[in-house]
């Protein structure tokens, strides 16, 4: 096959599983339209009748009367399932602004700084984890790995003692966040505006080859979106064109978005030995429960027997849907820290000018597994360091994948190099751990 059939090839692939995935749910939609009137009493009425009819704990949880909620948010947060048995209180369900959601999930952009810190973990020094290759922060040149010892004239130190990174969420454009960052180099001030920016939600596509000779695909999946579809299937063209027999997905700061685009994803992997297999099956409250759907893996001209997936607390939704639904088809070994735990995911609702992620559905792989409530734990522990470029050999992370392909057993690492995983509280309020971040699992 030639690159340019090959690559044509791909392209039909991604259309043909995009279009399966919107046909098996629907497209996306509860049908419930938005209250008319955008009134804060109107708003709250049309919440309690929406939640009643969809949510997925219709019935379970609990349903006060609006009246005494002062805002729609407030109203929402009583709403919300309090938890039963084994599953824990709704951690995931939120409101966000309709316009941004929009911006995000549809046309691939979003307004920030591009700076993404490890906030998560309330530990020095406080490190940029990751920079948006299009986004302010790159082009004033901030690396992975630099250390932030100041925000707006605040201490790193008084940053994490009192949880507050939310000056690295911009209100508008032209907004200003100033830092001195220090690293090898030395000491520097930086000043960053905010703008709306193109994600890249594949920003590091490569082939290593490995110690032994074999040669392994490396990806870094950043975002669930449609922007990311052509760049997946141009990425996993060039692994095979390259001779790739191994696979390396790096979903550490995944924090999930569309099934389809998921779906995708897994079918590249699985190959077409798995064409029209289960991937996830999806199950909705009693009330709804003709909207169950199945999401099934298409024709790809790639495949591999093993990946390697490097995961993290910020490995979450769709994400974590790629973990849970391949290990029916392949050998999926987990590299890094434990998963955030959500197996629930959305039809977005908009009202007004918020969209509502209200949990409706709970995924499923096709032995029935799923219900990942406390995260899926790594296979083999190690810590991020937040340092050094990701997909490189040496990088911490990277390297545990890259001894675990040549070696197939977890490499030995120091005590102070285990990763060390949330505890059940931190866990319940790490919904949204850090400015940016954008965590969910959406039916399209």
């Amino acid at each position: 096959m030639t690159f340019r059939k090959s690559r044509r090839a791909f392209a039909l692939i991604a259309a043909a599983v995009s279009l399966l995935a919107l046909g098996s749910c629907g497209g996306g939609s509860t049908g419930t339209a938005g209250s008319a009137d955008c009134s804060p009493d109107a708003q709250k009425n049309w919440l309690r009748s929406y939640m009643q009819d969809w949510y997925f704990w219709s019935g379970a949880s609990p349903n006060p009367e609006p009246t005494g909620y002062t805002t729609v948010q407030s109203y929402f947060d009583a709403l919300r399932f309090q938890g039963a048995g084994a599953v824990p209180a709704d951690r995931w369900s939120y409101i966000s602004d309709a316009a941004s959601f929009n911006q995000f999930f549809g046309e691939g952009k979003t307004l920030g700084y591009g700076l993404f810190v490890n906030g998560l973990e309330l530990q020095l020094p406080l490190k940029v984890r990751f920079i948006e290759a299009q986004s302010p922060a790159a082009a004033q040149g901030l690396v992975r790995g630099d250390v932030i010892e100041s925000i707006n004239g605040r201490t790193a130190a008084e940053l994490i003692a009192a949880n507050d990174f939310s000056a690295l969420n911009p209100a508008l454009a032209g907004d200003t966040l100033t830092l001195q960052i220090s690293n090898s180099a030395g000491v520097r001030t930086v000043t960053l505006t905010a703008a709306t920016y193109s994600l890249t939600p594949v920003p590091v596509s490569t082939v290593l080859t490995l110690a032994n000779g074999t040669k392994a695909g490396y990806l870094v999946l950043k975002d669930f979106i449609t922007q990311a579809e052509a760049p997946l299937a141009a990425a996993f063209n060039s692994f095979r064109s390259a001779g790739a027999t191994e696979l390396i997905l790096d979903l550490r700061y995944n924090g999930g978005g569309r099934i389809s685009t998921a779906n995708i994803l897994a079918s590249l992997v699985a190959g077409s030995a798995h064409s029209g297999q289960l991937f996830s099956s999806l199950n909705y409250n009693a009330n709804h429960s003709s909207s169950n759907a199945s999401y099934k893996l298409a024709s790809s001209a790639t495949g591999f027997a093993r990946v390697v997936v490097i995961t993290g607390e910020r490995t979450c939704s769709a994400s974590e849907l790629i973990v849970n639904g391949l290990k029916p088809y392949v050998q999926v070994v987990t590299v890094g820290g434990q998963t955030c735990g959500k197996p629930f995911g959305f039809n977005p609702t908009t009202s007004c000018s918020s969209t509502f992620s209200a949990v409706n559905f709970e995924a499923f792989n096709a032995l029935g597994d799923g219900r990942y409530y406390n995260g899926i734990a790594a296979t083999c522990a190690a810590t991020d360091t937040f340092s050094g470029p990701l997909g490189d050999p040496t990088e911490a992370l990277t390297g545990v994948a890259t001894s675990y392909l040549q070696t197939g057993s977890c490499p030995t690492v120091a005590a102070a190099a285990r990763v060390k995983s949330l505890t059940a509280s931190s866990r319940a309020t790490a919904t949204l751990p850090e400015p940016g971040e954008r965590r969910g699992m959406w039916a399209d």
